[in-house]
């Protein structure tokens, strides 16, 4: 079984690798064409994805943890074992640290993300996002990006608040009856911690991998990026507290732009729920979208 303890994240194939060649090849001569493809390949290493240098980073964690290693990648992917023995021989190239996958033979994989414990799903298929979200499991789906992560080791995330860390009940109000109304139910619940988001306990689990460091000497950082403001922020605060999660950086933008603060921040990789926030970010970093709460219902 899983230790409970571990950093547990999922990663399809697509996200991992750049296997753009093999889908056009799988779109025009479906699925015989596609294994022929893949079999005649075995030995063509693929090029890293959009996931590979976050994934990297995040294996490179376990250097810095005492004992055995508490950060782990599952592979998973749509192809079938035989025809996705190209990708566990890209993963031995490039001497990455995985050893669990699920091949699912045409169907989705996302079934196997609570299986294997998983805090995290990253895919390039929406579809399965939504499924792993639906059952319960963080979940986002990378943009195409043109910008690794930073040059630094340490590993640095950047989350939306409402709708991806919270519940999108507070957004909600703001979408249907506007920002007079939301502030007013954010001032009459300051005291009233928020109901947790999708990424509630990918953020915990982060945090136990934290505590095991000094806060100066720590592999990973993370940061709050809001678009709310005072008064608003006071709720925030104290339902993190409420949590007992520890939050590095805050940034309450109050509606402003968040792109040049994400790279102020240096962000790896970024999470957010409105889609007109993560395109633009992903110009400049690996950024996930969280296809959770009222800004996807439609």
């Amino acid at each position: 079984m899983p230790d409970d303890s571990n950093l547990v994240i999922a990663i399809s194939s697509t996200a991992l690798f750049d296997m753009r060649d093999s889908h056009e090849v799988f779109e025009k001569e479906g699925v015989d064409g596609f294994a022929e493809y893949q079999r005649r390949n075995e030995q063509v290493v693929l090029a890293p994805g959009d996931a590979f240098p976050l994934v990297n980073k995040l294996l490179r964690l376990n250097e810095r943890l005492v004992g055995k290693p508490q950060v782990e990648i599952i592979l998973l992917s749509r192809n079938s074992a035989d025809t996705g023995l190209r990708v566990f021989n890209s993963i031995a190239h490039y001497g990455l640290k995985i050893s669990r996958a699920a091949f699912s033979g045409g169907n989705s994989p996302y079934r196997y993300v609570k299986a294997f414990a998983c805090h995290l799903f990253l895919s390039t298929n929406h579809e399965d996002v939504r499924n792993a979200l639906n059952s319960g499991i963080a979940a986002a789906t990378l943009l195409p990006s043109i910008k690794s992560c930073n040059e630094s080791d340490q590993l640095r995330f950047a989350f939306d608040g409402d709708a991806v860390l919270f519940s999108d009940a507070s957004e909600r109000i703001y979408k249907e009856h506007g920002l007079e109304a939301f502030t007013e139910n954010e001032a009459r619940s300051a005291n009233l911690p928020m109901d947790p988001g999708p990424f509630k306990s990918f953020l915990e689990a982060l945090h136990r991998l934290q505590s095991q460091f000094k806060s100066e000497d720590c592999p990973i950082r993370t940061a709050l990026v809001t678009a709310r403001s005072a008064p608003s922020h006071e709720r925030v605060i104290l339902t993190l507290r409420e949590w007992n999660i520890r939050i590095d950086e805050s940034l309450f933008l109050g509606g402003l732009d968040k792109i040049e603060f994400l790279r102020s921040f240096g962000a790896d990789v970024f999470f957010d729920d409105q889609k007109i926030n993560c395109v633009p970010a992903s110009r400049y970093l690996s950024t996930g979208h969280v296809p959770h709460g009222v800004s996807n219902e439609n």
